[in-house]
């Protein structure tokens, strides 16, 4: 009776370490979005390259990454024909992988349109994914910047420039405009979206670059310098999160990302929750990724102070939070139901249950509330508790992504499949 007994409480001082270990991590995050936030709200900004509009501009090849866009092709096209750029410097490719509905014969009506305007790139094999057909699109290429955009963003005028304008820095590996979605007003999902996109570009990436962190590529609305993307060994074709995997092959080459908040560009988010459920489930296992390879190296590396380090840790680990809180959640409820805990005991366990789910998971949406105050657009705020049932499709949907791709890709050695997300227009 007594082994059993001092085996219990073995057990108890085992899941407590483990509980006490989750609630310090989940406050690091919850500290790191405070931080954000009140740096947006009352800290210095930083836009070094917005006023930059007349300059010997470089040579531009613009990527439109296309796999069956017929629905939302022809806008694209006809946005960036109408791009205030030098016409003799910019390149449109439209990067039309394997395409089996009406995307090529658009593309096609458009060179014939605008003679000497667009390049297309046609690809009819080869390895699928976006990463694959950007690499081989970039082997015919001969300019110095590439501009990325995905078919279903709708870039304004001025976006090229503003994009393009931060490569005068020497220094300069990649550029970040801000992503707006464009189909805000359809049901309560996009609108929800719209708030987390607020959140996450107006809060949380201009935060970063005004304390000189880790600024994201987000591989669209985004520019990379070609002799940069060649010194870190190209596109990686094996990703599914190319964007995550070249932010950090870059950072580590010593190559700065810069985040213009002004350049805005449009696109469609999920109408629906199985297309939103399949979107996130993508995008964790490719940040999973990028996580695997790059975060011991960001942790150790030599030529970033230890803030630069700890961001780049915490933003490569973000998508593992989803399944240490649930573990934390049943640990708190395990702990406070077990048998024999003493009263104090209990009520630190079911404290600890409530701060870390209000640093956590509140945090995050303190980010939201300051963007939406930042953006002038204040009634959108009335939505904001309602992202709550968004934040929890997000955990349990971010913790199914890692059991398969531990249980499922990685021991069983399944090639990971790329999932496009569905347009509306």
């Amino acid at each position: 009776m007594v082994t059993v007994q001092a085996g219990r409480q073995r057990l108890v001082i085992a899941l407590t370490v483990a509980l006490l270990l989750i609630v310090g991590l989940v406050i690091v995050y919850a500290t790191r979005h405070y931080l954000f936030t009140l740096n947006r709200l009352f800290g210095k900004q930083r836009h070094p390259y917005l006023d930059i509009d007349i300059a010997d501009w470089p040579t531009l090849t613009v990527m439109i990454a296309a796999h069956n866009e017929e629905a939302v092709i022809a806008g694209s096209l006809a946005c960036l024909l109408r791009a205030d750029y030098p016409a003799d410097r910019l390149t449109i490719m439209p990067v039309n992988d394997r395409s089996s509905d009406r995307t090529r014969e658009i593309i096609d009506d458009f060179v014939v349109q605008y003679p000497g305007r667009i390049s297309p790139f046609h690809r009819s094999a080869g390895k699928p994914g976006k990463a694959a057909a950007l690499k081989d699109a970039t082997e015919r290429i001969a300019s110095n910047i590439i501009v990325v955009f995905d078919a279903d963003y709708l870039p304004p005028v001025g976006l090229l420039k503003q994009l393009v304008a931060p490569f005068f820095d020497p220094e300069v590996g990649a550029t970040m405009g801000r992503v707006v979605p464009m189909n805000l007003g359809t049901n309560l999902l996009t609108r929800l979206l719209d708030l987390e996109r607020s959140g996450g570009y107006q809060v949380d990436q201009q935060a970063r670059m005004n304390l000189n962190l880790v600024p994201q590529y987000g591989g669209t609305v985004g520019g990379v310098r070609v002799r940069a993307l060649k010194s870190v060994g190209g596109w990686h074709d094996d990703v599914l999160a190319e964007d995550t995997d070249l932010t950090y092959r870059l950072l580590l080459s010593n190559w700065k990302t810069i985040y213009q908040n002004w350049s805005e560009c449009y696109e469609e988010v999920p109408e629906t929750w199985p297309v939103r459920v399949r979107q996130i489930m993508r995008w964790t296992k490719g940040h999973n990724q990028a996580l695997y390879r790059h975060g011991w190296k960001m942790a150790t590396c030599r030529d970033h102070n230890l803030l630069e380090k700890i961001d780049g840790v915490a933003l490569l680990g973000i998508y593992m939070m989803a399944p240490l809180m649930l573990c934390g959640w049943l640990l708190a409820i395990a702990l406070f139901y077990a048998s024999g805990m003493p009263l104090l005991g209990a009520a630190i366990f079911l404290f600890a249950l409530m701060s870390y789910g209000t640093l956590g998971n509140f945090a995050a949406f303190f980010e939201i509330a300051a963007a939406v105050y930042l953006d002038g657009s204040r009634e959108r705020i009335r939505l904001l508790p309602l992202n709550y049932f968004g934040f929890l499709v997000s955990v349990v949907t971010v913790s199914r992504a890692i059991v398969s791709q531990i249980a499922f890709d990685f021991v069983l050695r399944r090639q990971i499949r790329w999932d496009k997300t569905r347009r509306y227009r």
